[in-house]
């Protein structure tokens, strides 16, 4: 299963930021808390919804769009 079947962006929902399997759950929510230093296990237990694979398409999703990011050369 890829991030695309997990991460859902709707205009109505959260102002459209990405979202996980439409829950009021961002990618951006969970990139933060994982970044601020909980692990897997106390995300989970903080978000009953969520599931393993939910975090590893966050990931994949902020992998996916870090590779696509346009960047020019320095002077």
């Amino acid at each position: 299963m890829s991030y695309q079947d997990r991460i859902t962006i709707d205009p109505a929902q959260r102002g459209g930021k990405p979202c996980i399997r439409g829950m009021r759950i961002t990618v951006y929510d969970v990139l933060e808390y994982l970044a601020s230093g909980m692990n897997e296990g106390e995300i989970l237990n903080d978000f009953p919804d969520l599931t393993r694979e939910d975090i590893r398409a966050c990931l994949e999703f902020a992998a996916d769009r870090e590779r696509k990011l346009v960047s020019f050369p320095s002077r």
